[in-house]
């Protein structure tokens, strides 16, 4: 075996640029795969945890008439602050969410608005509710800087803001922007506004009663009365592994192209070295090597193709993905409207497990091609192979 490498090795040096050009391809197809997986993961990884932070903390409980996707539940889907729950409520280690819908008319415009209350202590979200300002005339609020942006709104404008109360009656007053927060959460900036639970339990004769209720921990909160049912953070954070899933299975219709081509050009070869050859194939089976043995060398050279393209990935890609891991890639403006949770900039996440996979796919890959035409060896006559012909 190690005299098969050596003469393996010797023979694919001795190609020269073909070998080169084979090389170079396969590093590609090595580098782009690499850097392409990596970045999902980094989206995977930094949507995961800024939406965590922002919005589901450790899992949360749905009042049961709550769904996300239909804004005509919001009528009903309130319900009493479970008794279990008021010390953390108090302490702020848990964030409870009143939600209804409003609409709210900046500059003489009219729009469309859902109103959430969460409790100004909370110490579990990111959201910043430390930073409503008491007033009793105006009604303080916080919004996310898209919504502000799309309907041209500043830190201490004042808004009048309708809404429909728990009987029915429409009410209207004035809220004051206090601040516009930055959040990569679309789910908790597009299209909404944030105020004093206490305020929006008051405004919508809804005393102590939430629609959300954001757990602490991430793991299975307690049971309580029929009327809540608990969201992990798997069942809330599904959209985003789809989407990755899906992008993924868009990446490895890529992954094939690419190994199609560098596959292409390592059949091609090894058909035309087999067929410019023959003499040397002859030689080593008169020398006594078996055509298993040749069929394995013509495969080693194959493969080391995959071992050089491997090394050469390495000496140029390690430092560009090294940079662009530090530095991350920017987004182009405007990728938060489609309502990702995307950041400025993506930091790709490069792990071993997924260097190893990617060595181990091309290798198994350009073994089995450079195996292939090799076959054809097993049938050759000797003799005929001395004179340079194929039988």
């Amino acid at each position: 075996m190690n005299l098969l490498f050596k003469l393996a090795t010797k023979n694919l040096i001795g190609a020269g640029l073909r070998t080169w050009l084979n090389v170079i391809v396969l590093s590609f197809s090595f580098l782009i795969i690499i850097w392409h997986k990596g970045l999902l993961d980094g989206w995977d990884r930094q949507a995961k945890n800024e939406t965590i932070k922002w919005e589901t903390g450790g899992g949360q409980y749905w009042q049961k008439n709550y769904d996300p996707y239909d804004p005509f539940s919001l009528t009903e889907a309130h319900s009493k602050i479970p008794p279990i729950f008021d010390t953390l409520v108090s302490k702020g280690e848990i964030a409870s969410i009143l939600i209804t819908q409003g609409t709210i008319y900046p500059r003489g415009r009219i729009q469309s608005i859902l109103v959430k209350g969460i409790n100004s202590n909370q110490k579990l979200l990111k959201i910043p509710s430390s930073n409503f300002i008491n007033n009793s005339d105006e009604i303080p609020a916080l919004i996310g800087r898209n919504t502000a942006t799309d309907n041209r709104i500043k830190v201490g404008d004042l808004i009048t803001l309708r809404w429909r109360d728990a009987h029915g009656t429409f009410d209207a007053g004035n809220i004051k922007i206090t601040e516009i927060f930055d959040t990569d959460v679309p789910t908790i900036d597009m299209g909404q506004i944030w105020v004093p639970i206490a305020r929006l339990q008051k405004m919508m004769d809804m005393p102590g009663e939430a629609t959300i209720i954001v757990w602490n921990k991430d793991e299975q909160g307690p049971v309580v009365a029929d009327g809540w049912n608990f969201k992990t953070n798997e069942v809330l954070l599904k959209s985003i592994t789809d989407l990755i899933k899906m992008k993924s299975v868009g990446g490895i219709i890529l992954y094939i192209i690419l190994l199609s081509l560098a596959m292409l050009a390592i059949f091609d070869t090894q058909v035309l070295s087999i067929f410019r050859r023959q003499k040397e194939i002859g030689t080593y089976i008169a020398l006594g090597m078996t055509r298993r043995q040749v069929v394995g060398l013509f495969t080693i050279e194959g493969s080391l193709n995959s071992v050089l393209a491997g090394l050469l990935a390495a000496l140029y890609g390690i430092p560009l993905l090294a940079i662009q891991a530090s530095h991350g890639m920017s987004l182009p403006g405007g990728s938060k409207g489609f309502g990702l949770a995307v950041a400025d900039k993506i930091y790709p996440v490069y792990s071993i497990g997924l260097v190893i996979t990617t060595i181990l796919l091309i290798l198994l890959t350009t073994t089995i091609v450079s195996y292939l035409p090799s076959r054809r060896i097993a049938k050759m006559k000797p003799t005929e192979a001395l004179r340079g012909k194929i039988q």
